[in-house]
């Protein structure tokens, strides 16, 4: 569903003649099909939603680790163009929580875990991950979760 969404805003963004939206979702595109290439003899196939969704997760934390270099090395015209990108991909990826909802569910997932401190921070990110995984960015999490738990 996903992976043909891309596709049909391909297609509009070629006939609006849009060629930085053009430009971006053929990236897009081309990662998805370089990961359907690395699975070709992989024993698990993801579920085709998971794998478009971290191929699309993967592209925007690339994207604002770039973001933050090229602002970092004062380059604007390179940092607009990622920012471009960012937007597009974002499109096509779940509501981000925000960071109270994010601290309200680490909250509610240490108290279930019985969580106490710092050696049961991988069991708390394992199960934050597998109930909202792609509606969070992990590193963000980390960080919340790792103040939850000292």
């Amino acid at each position: 569903m996903l992976r043909e969404k891309i596709q049909s805003e391909t297609v509009t963004a070629m006939k609006a003649k849009d060629k930085e939206r053009l430009a971006a979702l053929r990236l897009v595109g081309a990662k998805i099909k370089d990961r359907d290439i690395e699975l070709r003899t992989s024993d698990k196939k993801p579920d085709d939603e998971e794998l478009v969704t971290d191929v699309l997760t993967k592209m925007a934390k690339q994207r604002r680790e770039s973001i933050e270099m090229y602002d970092a090395g004062d380059r604007k015209e390179l940092a607009d163009k990622e920012r471009a990108e960012l937007a597009v991909i974002e499109e096509f990826l779940p509501q981000q929580l925000s960071e109270t909802d994010t601290k309200a569910e680490i909250a509610a997932i240490k108290a279930e875990l019985n969580a106490a401190g710092m050696k049961d921070m991988g069991r708390v990110m394992a199960e934050l991950k597998s109930r909202h995984g792609a509606a969070l960015d992990m590193s963000r999490a980390s960080a919340l979760v790792k103040e939850a738990l000292a």
